[in-house]
């Protein structure tokens, strides 16, 4: 248990901040599941599009620390390949 003034504040902020990116990280879940099921249905103009509006929250998850920067690299690399084949 924290004694000091400076834990319990530090304990407060770390509470806050565990909120905050359990928020991102499971908005940026959904935003991929959306684009999972555009793949699966085989749309190519709704999987782009669902792409097209979860590459820069992939990226902002990274700038922020939610996920590492060559995580969402690769997933955004991964999910342009699918989108991509779709088409073929």
């Amino acid at each position: 248990m924290a004694n000091t003034p400076s834990a319990k504040k530090a304990t407060r902020k770390i509470e806050r901040r565990t909120a905050i990116n359990r928020m991102r990280r499971s908005r940026l879940r959904t935003i991929v599941r959306k684009i999972e099921e555009a793949i699966a249905s085989g749309d190519q103009a709704i999987a782009a599009e669902a792409f097209k509006a979860a590459q820069p929250e992939l990226m902002r998850a990274a700038q922020k620390g939610v996920i590492h920067k060559n995580t969402a690299s690769r997933k955004v690399s991964r999910l342009a390949a699918r989108v991509k084949a779709i088409g073929a």
